[in-house]
């Protein structure tokens, strides 16, 4: 649990949610997948709307999940590849070209850099006549997941570098990053009155996340992480042996 690349992931998949891709869109995503108006959904408290929503919002993040741990699998079995055809410092080059990749991406998710070509975006559209079946929300949420969206690209596409990167963790790094995106968006989905408050900081919270991803790329560049990680085992376990022995 101490080690910084998966709570870098888990973190990954919250910031990619709360950005400002994403969560401005987020109640005209739930419209879309559910038929509502989104004055409907911002209103309408019952029961048995809150079900839908969060039944709707379940099957979209499948949809969601499919494209992503399948993105991360293939990662992880490339990286896994190029390391068995080559020898040598090979590891050591991968893991140094994901530490510039994750510093550029770091550097444009804060808004530091600019890129137009990454700020383009492909997404299916159509409109439905009422709200999808289950099926068809998992259809949408794949549909969203393959879409290049300017925040989530750069940010997903850091989490298949380090997947490739350390290919026996790769399916962790991008399950964890799921795990993270998915949290948010069913604990909106259940309080949508919230993302006001949220969407008021969304762009300090980008700004936060993409130096976070600048100084991992930086740790994972130099080799440090390994020892960053290490240290840190090391003083949780010496936290929880000292409140042990004062327990005791």
């Amino acid at each position: 649990m101490t080690d910084v690349t998966i709570w870098l992931a888990f973190g990954a998949g919250v910031i990619s949610f709360l950005s400002p891709c994403t969560l401005p869109l987020f109640p005209a995503y739930l419209s879309y997948i559910t038929g509502m108006s989104v004055k409907e959904i911002k209103e309408d408290q019952s029961i048995k709307v809150k079900k839908k929503i969060l039944s709707h919002s379940a099957f979209f993040l499948i949809g969601v999940s499919t494209i992503f741990i399948s993105l991360g699998i293939g990662a992880s079995y490339l990286g896994n590849f190029i390391q068995s055809l080559l020898t040598g410092e090979t590891g050591l080059f991968i893991q140094r070209m994901a530490g510039i990749f994750i510093i550029i991406m770091g550097l444009f998710v804060a808004g530091w850099l600019n890129f137009r070509w990454l700020m383009k975006e492909k997404r299916m559209t159509f409109k439905p006549r009422s709200s999808f079946n289950y099926l068809g929300t998992v259809f949408a949420g794949m549909g969203f997941a393959a879409g290049w969206t300017p925040c989530i690209g750069p940010i997903f596409a850091s989490i298949l570098m380090l997947s490739a990167s350390n290919p026996t963790q790769g399916i962790l790094y991008t399950i964890v990053y799921v795990v993270g995106f998915a949290i948010p968006f069913l604990a909106f989905s259940f309080f949508i009155g919230s993302t006001k408050f949220i969407l008021k900081y969304s762009e300090r919270i980008l700004k936060l996340g993409g130096a976070s991803m600048v100084i991992v790329g930086i740790l994972l560049y130099t080799g440090f992480m390994t020892r960053f990680s290490t240290m840190l085992l090391n003083l949780v376990q010496d936290t929880w042996l000292s409140n042990l022995g004062i327990i005791f």
